[in-house]
């Protein structure tokens, strides 16, 4: 599973606090913190700043490249961000969050996608917004996928976003997104599906407990990671034992890792 740490973003009360103060103590911490439960990437954003939104990325950047060696998830929908993100990234390779179908973000997205050596994550929008069927998503996954290879992207590079919206607001969402992910990797065994899991439970009480269902019941049909609170010990012990239950994990190495690191929750 792959883990983009979701923790370090603007539109969280706290975050955005601390970059208006520029509390790199409390950005520092938190992605080290990230990083050590077990993420992949730790994802950046500064998109709650309409105005200095660069201003802030920039900062947030180089704060969070001081505590980390893991590579960033660069989220934003603004091309300029991401363009700059791309310049300042420094370990690794990073994550570029997000391109879709949308007319004006897949023209400025894409050059930026294309020339630079970074992953890219494409979201099942297009112009007509989110689609309310599977079927849909899938048509515009396609687009995203053969658009990118077309410019020259490789398809190892390449993530599909299937778009998880509130349960609160329709409870066959989370089933869509599962029949998503199942046909994205059907049609696309080689790209990787990445979602916002979080988003499920938004409006819900106890989210925690969604959340953690949710992502077992995805991973079932092929979810391959995910953006999430990575400090959720319970969740992270679910992931961990849900790769093995689904041989994912091959004589269990990665689970009784973590046990012995101590990673997996005991009750």
């Amino acid at each position: 599973m792959i883990v983009v740490g979701e923790l370090i973003n603007s539109t969280r009360k706290k975050i955005k606090e601390a970059m208006e103060k520029e509390d790199a103590e409390y950005l520092k911490e938190l992605a080290e913190k990230q990083d050590k439960a077990g993420s992949d990437f730790i994802d950046v954003n500064a998109g709650a700043f309409v105005l200095n939104e660069l201003e802030k990325l920039k900062w947030a950047m180089e704060v969070v490249q001081e505590a980390t060696q893991k590579p960033i998830a660069i989220d934003s929908p603004n091309p300029k961000a991401i363009e700059l993100g791309l310049k300042l990234h420094k370990n690794g390779k990073p994550l570029i969050n997000s391109i879709s179908m949308e007319s004006e973000r897949w023209k400025n997205v894409l050059p930026l996608a294309v020339e630079n050596d970074a992953y890219v994550l494409g979201l099942c929008i297009d112009d007509n917004g989110i689609p309310e069927d599977s079927e849909t998503r899938l048509k515009i996954a396609d687009k995203i996928i053969n658009g990118l290879l077309k410019e020259g992207k490789k398809i190892e590079d390449i993530a599909i976003d299937p778009i998880t919206t509130p349960l609160s607001v329709n409870t066959n969402y989370g089933l869509i997104v599962m029949d998503t992910i199942k046909k994205i990797k059907q049609n696309f065994p080689e790209v990787k599906t990445i979602t916002g899991l979080s988003n499920i439970s938004y409006g819900l009480p106890a989210r925690k407990q969604i959340n953690r269902a949710f992502i077992v019941a995805c991973m079932v049909n092929g979810l391959d990671g995910a953006l999430i609170d990575p400090l959720d010990t319970i969740m992270m012990s679910m992931i961990k034992a849900t790769e093995a239950l689904l041989n994912k994990d091959p004589f269990c190495s990665n689970y009784l890792k973590a046990f012995r690191q101590g990673l997996i929750v005991k009750n």
